[in-house]
């Protein structure tokens, strides 16, 4: 007989009930209120184990940087090569679909909450290292050709496109019912298309064949 799954603690389902309420309606339109009715319990519950919505946000914000930061390596025993930038740029937008709802309401959390913006800045820099990284990588095997002044620019503007492509997907595609789930390869070839100019050879042919795929 199969055993039984303990039920979620009262804490767990408030932070899963915010995440898909975040997602669904926007952060800024969910109140604390709206979380304990939709989990049928009374404000002092939610208030028992979160003093207010941005101590929601801060568990919230902890679990997507648990998910990210572990991606954001290099190969440690081989050169990379354009699939591990790909593959990395396909969970990367996986990820950040589960927390959407951060990415679209980035400047209103940011604004309120500057220990999630340090956080976040540190994490967006951490992103441009490793991007930054695998270029050089890629140079190193003569699938790349740039300078280091342009590698550096393309990991800025590649972290920069990453970042904001749920609120440009949502400004272009406004009707669209799930529209942040749809089309993640289409979100990893623009971000890869930034590099694709300086890829030479067998690496330039991939992103060029992955571009047929996925952009439609």
């Amino acid at each position: 007989m199969a055993q039984r799954k303990p039920p979620r603690r009262t804490r767990e389902r408030i932070v899963e009930t915010a995440l898909g309420l975040f997602n669904r309606l926007g952060e800024p339109h969910v109140t604390t209120a709206d979380i304990a009715d939709e989990l049928n319990i009374s404000p002092g519950n939610l208030y028992y184990h979160f003093r207010n919505k941005d101590d929601i946000i801060g568990e919230l914000y902890a679990a997507l940087e648990a998910h990210i930061a572990p991606l954001l390596a290099v190969p440690p025993d081989r050169a990379p090569g354009i699939e591990d930038l790909w593959l990395l740029l396909h969970l990367l937008f996986e990820r950040m679909r589960e927390y959407r709802f951060f990415y679209r309401d980035l400047d209103e959390i940011m604004s309120r909450n500057r220990k999630i913006a340090l956080r976040f800045a540190a994490l967006n820099r951490r992103g441009e290292s490793t991007m930054l990284e695998l270029c050089r990588g890629l140079a190193a095997t003569g699938a790349m050709r740039a300078s280091e002044r342009e590698m550096a620019a393309l990991a800025t503007n590649a972290v920069m496109v990453a970042t904001y492509w749920m609120s440009w997907q949502r400004i272009i595609a406004p009707a669209t019912h799930g529209a942040e789930d749809a089309r993640l390869g289409h979100a990893a070839y623009q971000v890869l298309g930034l590099i694709a100019p300086f890829l030479v050879g067998d690496a330039r042919a991939l992103v060029e064949r992955l571009g047929g795929d996925y952009v439609q």
